[in-house]
């Protein structure tokens, strides 16, 4: 190595890439493939049973095992379990495209500029094709921050990182393709929709014909109107689609525990 490039490698900042795993073999490679400039790759894993673990160390990562504490304390977990305070934080369906590897090592190349969090573009391929428009695109997410200046949030689904200090946005694309079926899709959209009452049913909160009615209907309106879904095809129509469906069955939900708390 050459000083000059000693020298940028002094004055980076050291990273560490952590994922949350259970029976993610079939598109874990692709994602770590994507993370080879990370000082460390962490997956923290939840009793898998395919190859998940067995992929992980053979790309060099480290494994923490740890049952299944919901999604935002999992992924807290795995913040809290990494060597470097720069944590960037991946599922096992994403990978982060060239444009954003560079992206993100150039921002942290100088390790005394002020604390920042970092948010990128999610892509999202449904259907086999990626949604450049309305609910799909860009999907900011802040995924890359330094634990003592971020963390997750406790929600056991919708997950969000909480920033103290100010959010700034990456170029490139975090890459986002599950390649499930669409059967799968609906099964997971369902459980989804399930946690997100009981969070809504636990802090007090109401649902009323006006949620059902126009919940969905603005959903459609902003997503596949203002920010021009239709322009992904049918694709892009029936991700909106079930988007408001899943918005008509998560307040659908919350009446019913709302009024099955009433009735006991």
């Amino acid at each position: 190595m050459s000083s000059t490039a000693a020298s940028s490698a002094a004055s980076s900042a050291a990273i560490s890439a952590v994922i949350i795993t259970r029976n993610a073999g079939g598109h874990l490679g692709a994602c770590l493939h994507s993370l080879a400039f990370a000082d460390e790759i962490l997956v923290v894993d939840s009793d898998s049973t395919d190859n998940t673990v067995a992929l992980a160390q053979a790309a060099g990562a480290r494994v923490v095992q740890q049952a299944w504490l919901g999604f935002g304390p999992q992924k807290q977990f795995a913040v809290g379990a990494a060597r470097h305070d720069w944590v960037l934080c991946i599922d096992a369906d994403e990978r982060i495209s060239s444009t954003l590897a560079h992206s993100i090592q150039q921002q942290l190349q100088d390790i005394h500029q002020p604390p920042r969090s970092y948010s990128m573009a999610r892509c999202n391929r449904f259907l086999g094709r990626w949604l450049r428009h309305g609910e799909g695109y860009p999907d900011w997410s802040l995924r890359l921050f330094h634990r003592k200046h971020a963390n997750w949030s406790d929600d056991l689904v919708h997950e969000t990182v909480i920033s103290h200090v100010a959010v700034e946005r990456l170029d490139g694309d975090l890459l986002h393709d599950s390649a499930e079926t669409l059967m799968h899709y609906l099964e997971k959209q369902n459980r989804y929709t399930s946690l997100a009452a009981q969070r809504l049913h636990q802090t007090g909160k109401q649902a009323g014909a006006l949620h059902l009615l126009l919940s969905p209907l603005l959903r459609f309106f902003k997503f596949y109107v203002l920010r021009l879904g239709f322009l992904d095809g049918l694709p892009g129509l029936v991700h909106i689609c079930i988007g408001c469906i899943n918005s008509f069955s998560k307040y659908a939900k919350l009446l019913e525990l709302n009024r099955m708390r009433k009735s006991t």
